[in-house]
């Protein structure tokens, strides 16, 4: 008996469905019988009232401390979520989310007004404004069908620029008019009109 190019086909298309077959039954038994036992419903539990539990030992964390050791059973206890529910944090006044911030200490015989809850504002810092810009602006020239330049000195330093020229690596010259220059100084990010200065 010969296989012919066709039956060669069909028997690959079978291997093929088949291992698909198998992986979608075990994928499924998985799926329909759990290995483990039912886990138990909040219904079938019943919380048992255990008063003495109420003032067991604590950590510095806050959680109860267990006596008898970590527990190996993966099931919720209710009892134990529902007293972590009842904890209130009081607080000290400080403000855990800003950087830095301390609790303001209260005077002995004067009643803190602040409500808990609402920290008291931190005072905005003071914005230092930028420095002015050293620059003197003594003249400029302008030739016909050439654009105007601008002569302006600092110190010793004397710098010759056009508009939207940078000079010192950190001035910009935004604009010349006859009797002033509009500088920006990139660093700082700040506009300056100078004035055109006599002599």
């Amino acid at each position: 008996m010969k296989l012919g190019i066709e039956n060669r086909k069909q028997v690959v298309a079978l291997a093929v469905l088949s291992v698909i077959a198998v992986i979608a039954v075990i994928t499924m038994g998985h799926a329909l019988w759990p290995s483990g036992p039912p886990a138990p419903t909040a219904s079938s539990q019943k919380a048992p009232a255990n008063p003495a539990r109420t003032n067991a030992p604590r950590e510095p964390s806050g959680k109860v401390a267990s006596a008898a050791g970590p527990r190996l059973d993966p099931t919720l206890d209710l009892d134990l979520l529902r007293r972590s529910e009842e904890i209130k944090y009081a607080g000290s006044g400080r403000n855990i989310f800003v950087a830095g911030s301390i609790p303001t200490p209260v005077a002995p015989g004067v009643t803190d007004r602040r409500k808990p809850g609402h920290p008291e504002p931190r005072p905005l810092p003071v914005i230092q404004p930028p420095p002015p810009i050293n620059l003197k602006f003594y003249g400029y020239a302008s030739k016909p069908g050439e654009p105007k330049k601008v002569f302006l000195s600092q110190g010793d330093d004397i710098f010759v620029a056009g508009e939207c020229d940078i000079i010192d690596r950190r001035y910009r010259i935004l604009r010349i008019s006859p009797l002033s220059v509009d500088v920006e100084d990139v660093l700082n990010n700040n506009r300056q009109s100078i004035p055109l200065t006599q002599g």
